[in-house]
């Protein structure tokens, strides 16, 4: 776990007057007997040591890093339980001295978060009692935030014939296609190379998300800039989105909800709130996703139901329908909601669902998910346990079982089972895999010659473009000797897809389709398509 994304962390020692200690020695005491402490006022003396100080326990908690559930078997345990009850009282610490010290730890990590800083007092006591009441789940919310999203890291978004790639100081870089303005540099020409968006520059951006024709960008203070198509969604039936924006351009009706994540359909897009409140725009249908609106309603609206009170910590959205990882005080939890044709709601059914519904197979198979990723027509989880679930759609042998049936539950990825899975990734029928050490995994439509597995018969164009009904290892990355900690993909049904792949030193490799210039790399007369991972000139560290 990295509790020091935001900088090198400090530990701030509290302001607790050393306690007198008794030197009283009797001639008659023999010079063996051990030296006791007064440690507060008239209390009974005792041997604790660090009593005297409690900011020294406080900083081997913080300082090495522990998770939440760490310090809360820390706190279950009789010895410690009875130092915090030791502390409790006398030690005063702010800015709440009823805390005992695993409580002061969490709270002292929460403050390292970038998107808790900012919150005053009222708003971090909103957050504490939304997430159960306890600083440790507040932490375990804003970790878990972390973990999925790449928050205020480096990433690359493979979109629908553009490309965005975000280094870890916040700049941003856009390239291929831009019919409608949505690489943000005021031209819809296309651009073949990486180009940095200027008018950002000041601005730190933390996350980003890629639509048909259109862009969104979050900064580091909440705030949403999107330039494109000016809709957050496309109608389900006529043109949607006539007018273009060619840089960026903040989001009015965002500007008083803090965003740290967007998610963009085809016939919507949502957005997530740094307390976990999702919000959605467009397809207002009350059938679709619990709310009626004109379809070109540019104004955000709650995702009704049980999400109302649980915290949300991602979001992932498919071409028709939304996925939202929940974190509660019981353990972490997904919900579904939109279109259920081919059972991608994970329910056991194909129906439609116009509010989000907990997917209950999770808890059948013992699974704490970690990750969602939201294909098109199929989706997949990432277990705390490294196992992968996939469901929905079959086609093309995207979920990973050797066939092309469909799933209404989520099934378990069983050739997976001797690789711990850390991150997943899901387009047009098409599903990655990353694996704790870095290997990468493929499988689904081979289109575009997206999945990478191309090295063996690079000239053969029928292999280049073969189908993988089970999971297959990516040689292809394997070879460049680098770990590989994120994979992006087309999740377009419209476009041919291309693949991002970053490695852990910040480096970006790009393969499948280039006929708009999105990989990045140049391509030579007449190729339309990368068959093999290439590096892209850019150092997103």
């Amino acid at each position: 776990m990295d509790a020091t994304t935001s900088g090198t962390p400090t530990i701030q020692y509290h302001n607790i007057a050393d306690q007198q200690i008794p030197t009283t020695v009797a001639a008659s005491t023999p010079s063996f007997n051990r030296q006791t402490r007064h440690c507060f006022g008239d209390a009974t003396p005792g041997e604790f040591p660090l009593s005297a100080n409690p900011s020294i326990v406080l900083h081997v908690l913080t300082g090495c890093n522990l998770e939440p559930q760490d310090l809360a078997k820390l706190e279950a345990s009789y010895s410690f339980l009875a130092t915090c009850s030791f502390f409790r009282q006398p030690a005063h610490f702010a800015p709440d001295h009823e805390l005992c010290l695993s409580e002061l730890a969490a709270l002292d990590m929460c403050q390292k978060r970038a998107i808790f800083k900012p919150m005053d007092s009222e708003q971090r006591h909103q957050l504490k009692l939304r997430c159960g009441g306890s600083w440790k789940l507040v932490l375990r919310f804003l970790l878990a935030g972390e973990t999925c999203s790449r928050r205020e890291k480096s990433q690359a978004i493979a979109g629908p014939g553009h490309s965005i790639a975000v280094t870890s100081k916040g700049s941003v870089f856009t390239f291929g296609s831009n019919s409608s303005g949505q690489l943000g540099h005021d031209t819809t020409q296309e651009e073949s190379t990486p180009r940095i968006i200027r008018s950002l520059q000041g601005i730190r951006i933390i996350h980003a998300a890629a639509g048909a024709g259109r862009t969104m960008l979050i900064s580091d203070s909440g705030q949403v800039y999107a330039f494109g198509k000016d809709s957050f969604g496309e109608a389900e039936y006529g043109v949607q989105g006539s007018k273009q924006v060619n840089t960026p351009k903040l989001v009015e009706s965002l500007k008083d909800i803090f965003v740290v994540q967007a998610a963009i359909g085809n016939f919507f897009t949502a957005v997530l709130s740094r307390e976990g409140r999702v919000y959605t725009f467009s397809w207002g249908n009350e059938t679709k996703l619990g709310h009626q609106t004109d379809p070109t309603d540019l104004e955000p609206h709650p995702l009704l139901g049980p999400l109302e009170n649980i915290p949300v910590v991602q979001i992932a959205a498919g071409y028709c329908y939304l996925l939202a990882l929940a974190c509660q005080p019981s353990g972490m939890s997904v919900y579904s909601v939109g279109c259920g044709l081919g059972g991608k709601l994970g329910h056991g059914t194909k129906n439609d669902e116009k509010q989000p519904r907990l997917i209950e197979q999770f808890q059948t198979l013992n699974l704490q998910p970690m990750v969602v990723a939201a294909g098109a027509w199929h989706a997949a989880v990432v277990g705390t346990d490294g196992r992968v679930c996939t469901w929905g759609w079959g086609r093309y042998g995207c979920l990973g079982h050797g066939n092309e049936d469909c799933d209404s539950v989520p099934k378990v990825v069983e050739s997976l089972s001797n690789v711990k899975a850390i991150h997943v990734a899901t387009g047009d029928y098409t599903t990655f895999v990353v694996s704790s050490d870095g290997d990468v995994y493929s499988f689904g439509c081979g289109e575009s010659s997206s999945l990478g597995h191309n090295t063996a018969n690079a000239d053969e164009q029928g292999n280049r473009h073969a189908n993988v009904l089970s999971p297959k290892m990516v040689t292809s990355l394997k070879e460049i000797n680098e770990r590989v900690v994120q994979i992006s993909l087309t999740n377009s049904i419209y476009w041919n897809a291309h693949t991002f792949a970053l490695t852990e030193t910040g480096k970006l490799y790009a393969f499948g389709a280039g006929d708009k210039g999105q990989l990045g790399v140049e391509l030579v007369t007449n190729q339309t398509e990368r068959p093999t991972p290439e590096r892209v000139e850019l150092d997103l560290s």
